[in-house]
């Protein structure tokens, strides 16, 4: 059933790959509400015009607005979810537009996520014609614009819409460089410390003083002492700021944290152990503020159950060696996993180097991953 499909998606390549060329000649920056505009009303067209369906535009004010596509009338739901918006600047579709070398398709956007998204589509239009698109499901297909900076204004709207739905499948790229779908993530978290201290001379009197850079040095130590390997969990201070000169004694320094975390539980444990940090040295003062951004995505039977049949038809109808992964990196698939749907990550397209000038997708696994997605739409 499954080298059906393939020839099917073969058949789709050309079309595909002009698609796919033209999408990523669209610059879609995040925090562009123009440009994400733009590519929202190329992506409601295309789907439309490819797999029908009820497309719902999300009015949204301050990014590009993101779309649902609605496929069938059954009692189960099943939610696909990618994303439009890319971390790459306006003018940079122009500076280095859509190419293909040696099986490869390179340019902005290509691999996270606009090969993928493209992939779904098409796995969707070929379930449709050889009329195998069941019957008791019913298809919701949402498309943010704003996942590569947390999806501020598109969570919500997610999270609403995987309580409804049974599973959900991502459409990130898989884990190179085996092409191991992700069945687990780790939480993330966004933290500013901000140290208040007392400026001085720091040649007339510097006694006078209190640096806020030393009292930050001793909390920095702290801070790294939360990391524990073993447990998967890492605080990382990333960026550090204080003083206006080398002959003051600093009054303000601050530092941005990031944390990583494998389970709600640990969690909850580091963020009161940040909350909890206080000063060393007499007459500062330390500020904590920030948050949890995502919640862990925790590899549950369910999602176990998932991955095992993506594994049984990937090895034995698509001749794919499968594998599953956890990555520290983060997704919109955190935020369906935590409204505890089962959900399966990286079913976009194969390739490396996502967020790099050489990022690329590989043009022949396109074929057997769409393959992979439609049936498993067609079986879960």
């Amino acid at each position: 059933m499954s080298s059906i499909l393939m020839n099917q998606m073969n058949t789709y390549m050309p079309e595909l790959l002009e698609l796919l060329e033209e999408s990523v000649n669209m610059d879609s920056p995040s925090e562009s509400k123009l440009h994400g505009d733009r590519m929202s009303d190329w992506y409601a067209d295309l789907l439309r015009r490819l797999i029908g369906g009820q497309v719902d535009r999300l009015a949204n004010e301050t990014y590009g607005d993101p779309l649902i596509c609605t496929v069938g009338n059954g009692a189960r739901r099943i939610l696909l979810i990618g994303h439009y918006d890319t971390v790459w600047p306006e003018g940079e579709a122009v500076k280095r537009p859509f190419r293909i070398h040696e099986g490869k398709a390179y340019g902005p956007g290509v691999y996270d996520m606009k090969c993928g998204l493209l992939q779904a589509i098409f796995a969707i239009k070929a379930l449709q014609e050889q009329g195998r698109f069941p019957e008791d499901k019913t298809l919701v297909f949402f498309i943010n614009s704003d996942e590569e900076i947390g999806s501020p204004t598109s969570r919500q709207r997610m999270e609403e819409q995987a309580r409804l739905s049974e599973v959900a499948f991502v459409l990130e790229p898989p884990l190179e460089p085996t092409g191991a779908l992700k069945t687990s993530r780790k939480g993330s978290g966004r933290y500013k410390m901000v140290i208040q201290g007392v400026s001085a001379h720091a040649g007339v009197d510097p006694q006078k003083g209190i640096s806020a850079i030393q009292e930050l040095s001793y909390q920095i130590q702290r801070l790294h002492e939360l990391t524990d390997y073993n447990l998967g969990t890492t605080v990382n201070v990333g960026i550090v700021q204080g003083g206006i000169g080398s002959n003051v004694v600093a009054d303000r320094a601050e530092a941005e944290i990031d944390v990583r975390v494998q389970t709600a539980e640990e969690a909850e444990r580091v963020e009161a152990a940040l909350f909890a940090l206080r000063p060393i040295m007499q007459g500062t003062r330390v500020t904590l503020t920030g948050r949890m951004t995502r919640p862990p995505m925790e590899r549950t039977e369910q999602i176990a159950e998932l991955y095992r049949l993506a594994h049984r038809i990937g090895t034995e109808e698509l001749g794919l060696t499968m594998s599953e992964a956890s990555t520290g990196g983060v997704s919109d698939g955190n935020f369906t996993a935590a409204c505890g749907t089962p959900t399966l990550d990286g079913l976009g397209a194969r390739g490396d180097y996502a967020h790099s000038p050489d990022e690329y997708v590989v043009l022949e696994e396109i074929p057997r991953r769409s393959a992979l997605l439609a049936r498993l739409i067609e079986l879960c």
